[in-house]
């Protein structure tokens, strides 16, 4: 993994807003309905070509796929995996599963004013569950081998010729696909958890075997505080640090240094007031066998949470990848305070160790509505960008 040497390098986490045209057919697919499988691919490979074009255009320097033949973030997977099957939602579960957590029960009338607005815009696309929802029924085991070869097929043809500093391929942990998707076969939630690990090293393997930087992506380990609010932080560190065993498992034999994980808290844009905060989880999300970390830190309720590296040193040779631009807001953050906020990090863990990244990806579900337009998109990821140039020229003299 390439770390800011001699320059502070830039990156984000991964998803991007897929095409028109490619939104039905991803719709249909993670229905389980018929689709042009043909149109399909042809459509996903001039997706890739163009959101990593357009990567390298924007100045970002660790580009990746932008997941355009995924339908979520966490969905492609059991298309990926034996083992599932797609069963009616239970009454009740047909609507927004976040309804139980905290912010929903603290603030049911921002969140309906939010749920109309959407539904009036195009909708949020949250609409799996109607469709059924995947269970475990089955022995786990992987066959996605040809899907996770055509990405890295499709990655590799869309970098020729185009200038970057490294790629990275995201990929789903298993400690979301357990703590999201029902089991009904296994004994116990350690040979759930297991097989989930065992299934997805092998795409993982891939991805790193490729050449790419693997990044593990787990919202839910910080996340899990807000959505079961019958837990205390205590209880959800306890349950976050078998969690982090499972990530670990997954992980054995592949080097430390070509893994990033990710975790944030999620998509949701609402009051926030109830997300767990960095200080009570970051000494186990650094327990993770992973070579760099990224997090949000644009965000307001977070933005101050770089101090938290005063008191908490990571391990040497970490790298840190704040968010230095939120996935929330359609303002353009200006430059100056991108690079403000790298600065503020690369005086803590070192220059060297800072790589400026986004908060979370700008369209995690690549069939809902997204809260910022594509076209901002770029503007931010080229404000990032010189942002980083900024900092670089604070940081080394120069730049």
């Amino acid at each position: 993994m390439k770390r800011s040497t001699d320059r502070i390098l830039t990156t984000h986490v991964g998803s991007l807003a897929r095409p028109d045209d490619l939104v039905p057919l991803l719709r249909a697919k993670d229905r389980g309905q018929p689709y042009d499988r043909e149109s399909y691919a042809k459509l996903v490979r001039g997706a890739v070509a163009d959101v990593v074009r357009r990567q390298t255009e924007a100045g970002v320097d660790i580009v990746t796929d932008g997941e355009q033949g995924k339908a979520s973030f966490f969905g492609y997977i059991v298309e990926r995996f034996n083992g599932f099957t797609r069963k009616p939602a239970p009454t009740g579960q047909e609507g927004n599963p976040r309804g139980a957590s905290r912010e929903y029960r603290a603030f049911p009338e921002y969140y309906a004013w939010s749920e109309r607005i959407a539904e009036w815009a195009g909708g949020r696309g949250g609409d799996r569950n109607r469709y059924g929802i995947d269970v475990c029924t089955g022995p786990v085991s992987y066959k996605g081998h040809p899907a996770v070869r055509t990405e890295i097929e499709n990655l590799e043809s869309a970098l020729k010729g185009l200038r970057h500093e490294e790629v990275f391929v995201p990929a789903i942990a298993p400690s979301y696909i357990f703590a999201t998707l029902t089991n009904e076969f296994y004994r116990t939630e350690e040979e759930y958890e297991h097989a989930l690990a065992d299934a997805l090293r092998e795409e993982y393997r891939a991805i790193v075997d490729a050449g790419f930087v693997l990044q593990i992506d787990d919202p839910r380990l910080i996340t899990q505080y807000m959505m079961t609010p019958d837990l205390s932080v205590a209880d959800c560190r306890k349950w976050a640090e078998k969690r982090v065993e499972a990530i670990n498992y997954s992980l054995r034999g592949i080097p430390r240094d070509k893994v990033r994980f990710h975790t944030c808290y999620s998509i949701d844009v609402g009051p926030r007031v109830y997300d767990m905060e960095l200080k009570d989880i970051v000494d186990i999300l650094l327990k993770i066998n992973a070579g760099a970390y990224s997090f949000e830190a644009a965000n307001p309720r977070h933005e101050h949470e770089y101090h938290v590296f005063e008191q908490v040193r990571p391990p040497d040779g970490t790298i840190l990848i704040p968010g230095v631009i939120s996935h929330t807001t359609n303002l353009v953050e200006h430059p100056e305070l991108i690079a403000e906020r790298i600065v503020r990090y690369a005086k803590i863990v070192g220059r060297e160790n800072v790589i400026a990244g986004a908060d979370c990806g700008f369209a995690a579900s690549g069939i809902r509505f997204n809260d910022v337009h594509p076209s901002v998109v770029w503007l931010k990821l080229a404000a990032l960008a010189e942002g980083a140039r900024l900092a670089t020229r604070q940081l080394w003299g120069r730049g």
